[in-house]
């Protein structure tokens, strides 16, 4: 009370510059303490925690002053568990110090996937399909099989898996594909009545050749001569068990050698060759 009453004693006058003094002291000091409240002025090189446990980037982390945030988590199987993949701010980065660093790191635990169905699929498409789902491709085995680099079954761990079945990302898979018939053969195809270029084009595909070209008679233009003639024949002159006509076999790179006339044969297709 008997500082009050001394106040009010006072001229008008003093009490307001006493107020307007107090108030610019204040906010002098506000200002000067700014930096100190905000930590403006204090930075700090951001450190390269990528690849490391998130434990020990934390620790990293923290001891220089910043907060860590967990921000993310995604599954990369070539990487270990729990290691930091992504963080932001990146390395070297100069921020005020005490700034939130996010992380993003290796789940620990794989994601489950189905398995599709890549059987009958090229190998090529298939080794996509595999990359787009995570999957990794663990090796290849040839069989037989006339359709070549076709996928005749998918495997894991040396067993069939079936379509639909759950997988860990990053799994292996075990393709078998088709050898395109190079171990078992190509059935002979039937040249007669074809020009010389038209045979050449038709074999070509199969890995196949025009071997020996013999005439009966002087043919300028071999190339548009007819085959009236092929060895290997189609077939082998001997009927299967159901009487049906038994077809020859070749193997790729093999060569037919051929007679050629200038006038096409009349073949008889429903005849044995």
């Amino acid at each position: 009370m008997e500082a009050i009453d001394k106040l009010l004693k006072k001229p008008l006058w003093v009490n307001i510059l006493t107020g307007i003094g107090a108030f610019i002291v204040l906010l002098i000091f506000f200002f000067f303490s700014l930096g100190w409240i905000t930590g403006n002025g204090k930075t700090e090189k951001v450190p390269s925690v990528v690849g490391l446990d998130v434990t020990a980037a934390q620790k990293n982390l923290t001891a220089l002053g910043f907060d860590v945030v967990l921000q993310d988590s995604i599954y990369v199987d070539t990487l270990a568990r729990n290691a930091v993949l992504r963080q932001t701010p990146a390395s070297d980065e100069i921020v005020k110090k005490g700034r939130a660093v996010y992380l993003t790191i290796n789940r620990i635990v794989a994601p489950l996937i189905d398995m599709p169905n890549l059987v009958g699929f090229s190998l090529k498409s298939a080794q996509t399909y595999l990359k787009v789902l995570g999957l990794r491709l663990g090796g290849i085995s040839v069989v037989v099989d006339r359709n070549k680099n076709v996928v005749i079954d998918q495997m894991v761990d040396g067993k069939a898996i079936s379509p639909g079945s759950k997988v860990a990302s990053g799994t292996l898979i075990h393709f078998l594909v088709g050898d395109g018939g190079s171990s078992i053969g190509f059935e002979v195809p039937d040249l007669l009545g074809l020009t010389v270029d038209m045979a050449r084009a038709k074999i070509a595909s199969m890995g196949l050749q025009i071997g020996n070209i013999t005439s009966a008679t002087s043919i300028i233009d071999t190339a548009n001569a007819f085959l009236i003639q092929q060895n290997p024949n189609p077939y082998s002159g001997q009927l299967d068990s159901l009487g049906m006509p038994i077809k020859n076999v070749t193997f790729q790179g093999g060569a037919i050698d051929v007679v050629i006339d200038k006038v096409a044969p009349v073949i008889k297709r429903d005849s044995i060759n």
